[in-house]
């Protein structure tokens, strides 16, 4: 059984600097569990699952499947499955237990099924909405209500009692409304769009001047941050990319965000040229001949979309500069075309499209009443 790691070992050796994996492997608690590894009568997921559950066995597994010793799998979904089976134990109620089974089976786990891959985001989505519809069933039966027999009057007391997380139980209220196990016409309060701030214009400007001059920050984070000041993208789509959604060449760099490739002129394209000559993959065993743009601490993941921001933070807040760029872009291109060239639905870019009317209208009305007053002025002067 040994044989097996030996291309882990040989891996391990043929790194860039080989001998930072040699320190991390000589650690008490990685030694421990090879050895343990070791003494299995054979590696396979199965083996891996019965062994104490630790960052270590994650990390390890996640080289071997990278190094091919281990097949791939859905971690996510796998993940979910177990996280799923333990949440159960926190409905009070027998009859909700139930209910609660068939909201996980029939619309989250046959959902991811039928994905190709299931995300982080979708993983912590489905996790969140399970969450706070166990919440709803256990504050139901704590106040002697039957789910079938639930009012109005309750949501919006539950509703008012709690945080302002309990507004994502409308998903799980639409499924129980659809499958008859509450009554129609119920709804949640939905949550109150177009109160984020907005990176405004100066200040975009200003971070994308540091973005493209500052040799201090480091190329990826340089990278990223174009991709969200320019063309208002999301943090999880941009640690997703690979190097198959990029073409250079000499003239242009371009990247496929939505249905279109975008296009980076200079100096824009600088970052992303410096990183296909220089992807630094063999500093580490853990992304021997990855495809990901942004590789991530885990081996053969991309980087965690949280890590990502909390990187960006330095320079802006991303969520702030992603929805001011959208809401400059809406003034220059119909929404049909922004929303198809960037990815976004035609209803996010056109909410976008509403605020930037809204503040252009705004604009307008005070330049014509400055105008009308400086007319005024001028005429009593005369």
């Amino acid at each position: 059984m040994a044989t097996e790691l030996i291309p882990l070992a040989a891996a391990l050796k043929s790194m860039k600097r080989a001998n930072s994996g040699m320190t991390w492997i000589r650690q008490k608690h990685v030694t421990a569990f090879l050895r343990t590894l070791a003494a299995a009568p054979a590696i396979s997921h199965e083996i891996f699952d019965e062994l104490p559950d630790s960052r270590t066995r994650e990390y390890v597994r996640g080289l071997l499947i990278e190094h091919g010793v281990l097949p791939q799998r859905d971690a996510f979904l796998l993940r979910y499955d177990s996280w799923a089976a333990q949440a159960l134990e926190r409905v009070s109620d027998p009859q909700n237990l139930d209910v609660a089974r068939r909201y996980i089976r029939w619309h989250h786990q046959r959902r991811m099924n039928l994905m190709d891959e299931v995300t982080r985001g979708t993983y912590l989505r489905a996790k969140q909405e399970v969450t706070v519809a166990i919440d709803l069933l256990n504050w139901l039966t704590s106040h002697d209500v039957k789910l079938s027999e639930l009012q109005q009057s309750h949501l919006d007391v539950w509703q008012a009692e709690g945080p302002t997380t309990r507004r994502i139980a409308g998903r799980f209220l639409k499924w129980a409304i659809n499958t008859k196990a509450a009554p129609l016409g119920l709804t949640i309060v939905p949550h109150r769009r177009g109160t984020s701030p907005r990176l405004a214009k100066p200040g975009q400007d200003q971070a994308l001047k540091q973005v493209i001059h500052d040799n201090g920050l480091e190329t990826r984070d340089r990278a990223a941050a174009i991709l969200i000041l320019f063309f208002g993208q999301q943090a999880e789509n941009i640690a997703r990319l690979t190097w198959d959604d990029v073409t250079i060449t000499e003239e242009l760099v371009t990247i496929q965000l939505g249905t279109i490739q975008i296009g980076l002129p200079d100096p824009l394209d600088k970052p992303w040229r410096e990183l296909s000559a220089n992807p630094g993959h063999d500093l580490t065993a853990s992304h021997p001949n990855t495809r990901w743009v942004f590789r991530g601490a885990s081996p053969g993941r991309h980087i965690h979309p949280g890590h990502l921001t909390t990187r960006l933070g330095k320079l802006f807040s991303t969520r702030a500069a992603r929805l001011g760029t959208l809401h400059e872009l809406t003034k220059l291109a119909p929404v049909a075309i922004i929303a198809e060239t960037l990815g976004y639905s035609p209803t996010t870019i056109e909410r976008h499209a509403i605020d930037s009317a809204a503040a252009y209208a705004q604009y307008m009305a005070a330049a014509h009443q400055q105008r009308t007053s400086q007319t005024v002025r001028a005429s009593d002067g005369e």
